[in-house]
């Protein structure tokens, strides 16, 4: 369905980033921004589903080459 263009380590980290900020939404000091960690979902979720939209639109992709 879509192409994937995630990979490996750069999954990695966009899981553990987007975990950590939604873990400090959930743990940190209640402020007026807090609602900002909430932008821990977008590199969450596109760490999980493999697959970047802005990676598309520059034609990038960090997948290893397929033979």
């Amino acid at each position: 369905m879509f192409k994937t263009n995630v990979g490996g380590i750069d999954r990695i980290l966009r899981v553990v980033v987007g975990l950590a900020l939604i873990a400090g939404f959930f743990l940190g000091p209640a402020s007026p921004y807090s609602w900002l960690y909430l932008i821990g979902i977008v590199p969450l979720a596109t760490g999980l589903l493999r697959t970047c939209p802005l990676y598309s639109i520059f034609g990038l992709s960090t997948c290893p080459l397929k033979p």
